[in-house]
């Protein structure tokens, strides 16, 4: 795929395909599982695919698993779906990885963000500059956990590579900022899920990654057309009915102080309830508690049902 239907295809709703671990042998991967989620995302109207992502537990997976997770999406989706394999690492490391996601036929990469505790501007654009040029399909570089300022953003994107940008910060002020400075064909994703989409949309984010649209896929496709259509009131009705399920995204969970200690596992939960197989997780996670399991249930079905409301008379229950 070329720069251009690239950034046209990134105007759109992208789903992170989770990787559905053994339950009791977590180092097994059921691939034909991560297939068949994958066909089921497309066949209800996804277009774009984040695969080996930071929602698949990429920094879980092994260099061969982050290759073969790529392969295994771009050969189960159909040729118009869209493929973003996440390369990340050290800088030889994705570039080695950019260079198989390109030979599997993905249509771009996602870079993830430096993990490095120290880290130098120059060097932070170097990093991505490298990775950019070692390919022909077009990079979106993953703008999340480190600090950044209008700068050295407008410097990442100035390379003629970078198709786009996914932008997960919760700062809608230096967002902007950024989305004024860089290129004019620069192609920005909000990469913080349905709830603040709105807002981001309203500041120049064309589309959005997908929370719980990845196991109800028709919640960020009925958002994402109301955003296109200018129809705010239903936007706001719709990112309303997703809040709670990314409420318990973000919950430490019990016995936890990290964030989102159940992030992944409310995701894969959903899936679950959605009829798909998304396995279990691998450590450093831990495996969603039974009242948390209810707690995801509870709010599923009333999403199911406030889109259905929203659909049947466009006023929600």
């Amino acid at each position: 795929m070329s720069r251009d239907p690239l950034a046209s295809s990134l105007h759109d709703v992208a789903a992170g395909l989770l990787t559905p671990f053994d339950q009791s042998d977590p180092s097994i991967i059921h691939w034909d599982a991560l297939e068949e989620t994958a066909q089921w995302l497309a066949s209800e109207g996804i277009g774009v695919f984040l695969a080996c992502a930071n929602i698949s537990e990429y920094h879980s997976l092994t260099h061969e698993e982050r290759v073969k997770s790529v392969e295994v999406a771009s050969s189960a989706l159909p040729s118009e779906a869209t493929v973003l394999g996440g390369v990340g690492g050290s800088t030889t490391t994705a570039v080695e990885l950019a260079g198989a996601a390109e030979d599997n036929d993905a249509d771009g990469i996602m870079v993830m963000p430096p993990d490095h505790t120290f880290k130098h501007e120059a060097g932070v654009v170097a990093h991505f500059d490298r990775i950019a040029d070692a390919v022909d399909i077009g990079t979106v570089p993953y703008i999340r956990g480190f600090d950044v300022t209008v700068d050295l953003v407008e410097r990442i994107v100035r390379h003629q590579n970078v198709v786009g940008v996914k932008w997960a910060i919760s700062d809608i002020e230096l967002f902007a900022a950024c989305v004024d400075a860089a290129r004019d064909d620069c192609v920005w994703v909000c990469g913080m899920a349905e709830p603040p989409a709105p807002a981001y949309y309203a500041e120049g984010a064309v589309g959005f990654s997908a929370g719980v649209s990845n196991f109800c896929p028709r919640a960020g496709l009925a958002l994402f057309d109301a955003l296109e259509a200018g129809e705010w009131e239903r936007a706001r009705a719709i990112r309303n009915l997703c809040q709670p399920l990314m409420d318990l995204r973000k919950d430490p969970g019990e016995d936890n102080s990290y964030p989102g200690g159940y992030s992944v596992q409310v995701v894969k939960e959903g899936l679950r309830l959605a009829g798909r197989e998304p396995g279990g997780v691998r450590t450093p996670l831990v495996e969603i508690t039974d009242l948390r399991r209810q707690a995801v249930e509870r709010e599923y079905q009333r999403l199911q049902q406030g889109l259905d409301d929203i659909e049947q008379s466009g006023i929600v229950a």
